[in-house]
């Protein structure tokens, strides 16, 4: 079936059940897609399956890392893999300098790769409409992790949410839909007047400290070091603290451990909890920024 992608050479490397729906929608676009690192899938036509990432690549204009991209030791996050994918200087040397690389979020290895070799790294999980779009399962996959580990309803708990950007008020209105006490905590004086506006408590990160004993479940979304050994120290030994920000999050989990407090780091929880939703947020982003990196490139 012809679509604007129509002829375009796209090499898909690793993912999960996201990226099989980014792959049928490239597809249904008119893409010809060579695929490493997903289980092959009934016969399609403009589709090839190749065990050998190295061959998957090779011929091709676009390249799409599944979103939680590269660890730092190279190895391409593919769950549904039978082999370690691995992102060696081999495969690197066989994407030409200039080549748009599609990642969700890219480590300092995948980095200094496309930095050395000249590529066009594009990293969409920051950017607004896609993290805009997955603030939703993110959200929904929070309270259900609170719901699963509290011994109490979240209606009428005392929920601070730290980080009141594009996940975070998503998750503080949630929150106060289903009737918590929410307390957001930012840095930012304009944000934290919008919280008031929304009928939430505000309250400074210079200020935690005062207030943090009175949380019950705390949802952290800042990926800097907020609850330090410190706030920690001053928390409920009955608080959950579920820390959504990308890894290494911004909890200090050995203090954590320590004090007995209960801290889970849980990233992408849309790719868990929602992987079609956020299969089709890829697939409404994804082919107007091929074409706006082709026509650049």
């Amino acid at each position: 079936m012809g679509g604007r992608l129509t002829g375009i050479r796209v090499a898909m490397l690793g993912g999960d059940a996201r990226e099989i729906v980014l792959l049928e929608e490239l597809l249904r676009q008119g893409a010809l897609i060579q695929v490493g690192g997903l289980p092959a899938l009934p016969a399609r036509d403009g589709c090839t399956w190749y065990d050998d990432p190295l061959a998957a690549v090779r011929g091709v204009q676009v390249v799409i890392l599944p979103v939680p991209g590269v660890n730092s030791e190279g190895r391409i996050y593919a769950p549904r893999s039978e082999q370690p994918l691995y992102f060696s200087q081999e495969l690197a040397a066989a994407i030409p300098g200039g080549t748009p690389v599609l990642v969700g979020v890219a480590r300092p290895f995948l980095k200094d790769m496309a930095a050395a070799r000249g590529w066009h790294l594009v990293e969409t999980a920051d950017m607004d409409e896609m993290a805009i779009l997955n603030s939703i399962p993110t959200a929904e996959g929070a309270l259900m992790l609170a719901m699963q580990e509290l011994p109490i309803t979240l209606h009428g708990s005392q929920a601070f949410v730290l980080g009141l950007g594009r996940t975070g008020f998503t998750l503080a209105r949630m929150l106060a839909g289903v009737g918590a006490r929410v307390t957001v905590v930012d840095r930012g004086a304009a944000d934290r007047a919008r919280a008031l506006v929304e009928g939430w408590r505000a309250v400074a990160f210079a200020d935690l400290a005062g207030v943090i004993g009175e949380a019950q479940v705390i949802f952290n979304t800042v990926p800097d070091m907020v609850l330090t050994a410190a706030i920690l120290a001053a928390t409920s030994p009955e608080v959950l603290i579920i820390d959504l920000a990308s890894a290494p999050g911004g909890t200090d989990f050995e203090a954590a451990t320590a004090l007995k407090r209960r801290a889970m780091l849980a990233p992408g929880l849309p790719g868990k909890v929602a992987p079609r939703t956020a299969g089709l947020i890829l697939a409404r982003i994804y082919p107007a920024l091929i074409l706006n990196c082709l026509e650049r490139h």
